[in-house]
This record gives structure tokens, C-alpha cells and sequence, in this order.
């Protein structure tokens, strides 16, 4: 980095938990791997730089399965600016992939979970709930290639972070965070760290069209979706009162005095998200 500034983080992957070969492509694979490092890069106002890959695999597992997935990761740095630069290989009864991601700060500081204060305004950039939509249809037997609904497993199998958004916001946000385990659950993070309550206003929530009709597909709510399914890898942020929003990013919500996160004024006493050991 050119002056040493740098954001880190690691994720990990695990077959049968994180995906399923049934399922995903190994471009696929790669793709999601590379993608919910890089959002919590850009989710910390820094401009994703680099990722070091680690897999383990089962020694039966084509080399072209390893390649396609490689192309994968290459694929969605590209759409972030970063690189491979390097990795390690081991063996091992499923596939693992361990990716730890390095940004460079675009900023003066990381913008961290920590700095909302009441007053200030919630905002999303991004979806919430189709990934969740499209997991649903995958485990009702209901995804059917190019048909209305394709664009939710995609989402599912494939997630697009706004990447520019979360660049666009640092500097701005007050504290920012990747959606990636549900909207109250991370959100629920930000209270935590700041020590506030935040509130979501669930009439604010973007809800796609074909969201809706996989909720009226599988007797579902949409509103849960969007509330505690994770993996779309949106960006939540916190902005200063009266600020003009950045270009890509919609209010769903504010910041008080108090603790928790409330959905309409209301506690959230349901599920909140993905819990990693439930």
C-alpha cells in the first residue's frame, strides 16, 4: 500500500454449509467467495487491493473445478479493482476456501461499526431479501433456469455488493457495515458498537418485484426476508442528520438514544439473521 494504510479481513467457506456443489458452479463458488471479503473492504471506506486464497479439497476434486472457481474470484476482483496475490493448497475431506482481503484506505480513517449517534439517518445501499428469496426457491425444488424467478437464485448463488456506493460513503458515514448475516442482526452489530437504537422503517425497504412473487410462491413473508436473510452483501450506514445521501444509498431507518434494533417502532422478537452455531 502506499502509505500503510490498510483495512484487513478474513472469511471462510465451507462445503455443505456455505454452498453446495449441487447447486453453484465453481465460478460461482469463487465468485461469492471473493465477494463477501471484498464488501466488508469497501464496507470499511477502503478500495479493495488484494486477496490471498486458501483451499482445501479432497484430492478426487477435478483441477477444472479448482480453475473455474479461480475464475470466479478473478472475475468479481475485476469488478472491485483487486488481485489474487497468492495462497496456500492443503487436502481435506470437503472444499474449504479461506480468503483474507486487504484494502487501501480511501480515506483519513476506516469508517468502523462504532460511530453512529443519535440523530443520525439509517441508510441501505443495495438489496435485502433476494438472496434469502432465492435460497427458499432452491430448497422448495422451485428454481427453474431463465424463468421470472432466476434472477433470485442468482442473487443467491452469485451476490453483486455496490461496491462504488460504499466507496462513495466513506468519509460521509458515520459507521457502515456489510449485510451479510441479515439487516437486524448487523444492524444489530452497529448498535452494539456505538452504543444507540436503531430503528428500521420496514414501509422503506426496497422490495423487488420478484421477491414478492416468490413470497406469494411459497406462502412466505417478503419482510422477513429482507429483515434477517443474509448473503445479498448490501451495505448499511449511518450519515450525519440533514446530510445529502451519496449516489446508490436510500433511508430505511434512524438512530436514537437507546440499545437494540426495532423494526417499526416495534422490539424484533423473531429470528434475527444467521447464527454461525445454531
Amino acid at each position: 500500500m502506499p502509505d500503510g494504510r490498510v483495512v484487513a479481513t478474513t472469511d471462510l467457506l465451507v462445503e455443505d454449509r456455505h454452498f453446495r456443489r449441487d447447486w453453484s458452479t465453481a465460478a460461482d463458488v469463487g465468485a461469492k467467495a471473493a465477494a463477501q471479503n471484498l464488501a466488508d473492504v469497501v464496507a470499511m471506506g477502503a478500495r479493495p487491493r488484494t486477496l490471498l486464497v486458501g483451499l482445501a479439497c479432497p484430492a478426487s476434486l477435478p483441477a477444472d473445478w479448482v480453475l473455474d472457481m479461480i475464475g470466479g474470484l478473478v472475475a468479481e476482483c475485476r469488478r472491485a479493482g483487486a488481485s489474487i496475490a497468492g495462497g496456500d493448497v492443503t487436502g481435506a475431506d470437503r472444499v474449504m476456501i479461506a480468503i483474507t482481503a486487504l484494502g487501501e484506505l480511501a480515506v483519513s480513517r476506516p469508517v468502523t461499526r462504532a460511530g453512529a449517534r443519535p440523530g443520525d439517518v439509517v441508510a441501505l445501499a443495495g438489496s435485502v431479501g433476494s438472496s434469502a428469496a432465492g435460497l427458499a426457491l432452491l430448497r422448495a425444488g422451485k428454481a427453474a433456469p431463465g424463468g421470472d424467478l432466476d434472477q433470485l437464485v442468482r442473487a443467491h448463488l452469485r451476490p453483486q455488493p455496490p461496491y462504488p456506493a460504499g466507496l462513495a460513503a466513506a468519509g460521509r458515514a458515520t459507521a457502515m457495515i456489510d449485510v451479510s448475516d441479515g439487516l437486524v442482526q448487523d444492524l444489530g452489530h452497529v448498535a452494539v458498537a456505538s452504543g444507540v437504537r436503531i430503528d428500521i422503517a420496514a414501509a422503506e425497504l426496497p422490495c423487488p418485484e420478484a421477491v414478492e412473487m416468490a413470497a406469494k410462491l411459497l406462502g412466505a413473508q417478503w419482510r422477513d426476508w429482507a429483515l434477517t436473510g443474509g448473503e445479498d452483501h448490501a451495505l448499511a450506514a449511518t450519515f450525519p442528520a440533514g446530510s445529502v445521501l451519496p449516489d446508490g444509498w436510500r433511508r430505511v431507518g434512524d438512530v436514537r438514544e437507546g440499545d437494540g434494533v426495532r423494526v417499526d417502532g416495534e422490539p424484533w422478537t423473531g429470528q434475527t439473521g444467521w447464527e454461525h452455531f445454531r
